[in-house]
């Protein structure tokens, strides 16, 4: 039962943060392209997701607390494959064809590249 609230809560946690950064983007930094918000939450979270499982590896953090609350609560919904899916499938009805090409092959090679890098954090700096 903790483990369900630890999810709760962290994901609510994460959707309120995903929520944030798509108003930031939008209303601060000016940018009309919905798209690379939610590339750069992806790469964000991604980054995040790799090294909080390095964390769950190389310290005594408890790791239901790790796993259920950080990784499936608030950066699993933090990050956003749904919207990424629905960005792509307009894109391409819009006969943006390359853009959408574009935009999943980055979102693709920079979010397991940046889950890499977060994973291996340690080993890249030393």
């Amino acid at each position: 039962m903790i483990n369900f609230l630890y999810v709760a809560l962290g994901g609510s946690i994460g959707a309120s943060l995903r929520f944030s950064f798509s108003l930031l983007f939008k209303n601060f930094l000016s940018l009309n392209y919905l798209f690379i918000s939610t590339l750069l939450v992806n790469i964000i979270g991604s980054f995040l997701i790799g090294y909080t499982i390095f964390l769950l590896e190389s310290k005594n953090i408890t790791q239901d607390f790790l796993k259920y609350f950080i990784i499936i609560g608030i950066l699993g919904s933090f990050t956003t494959f749904s919207t990424f899916s629905l960005e792509n499938v307009e894109m391409l009805v819009d006969k943006k064809i390359i853009q959408a090409f574009l935009y999943m092959f980055f979102s693709l090679t920079l979010c397991l590249l940046f889950t890499y890098i977060g994973l291996n954090l340690n080993k890249i700096i030393n």
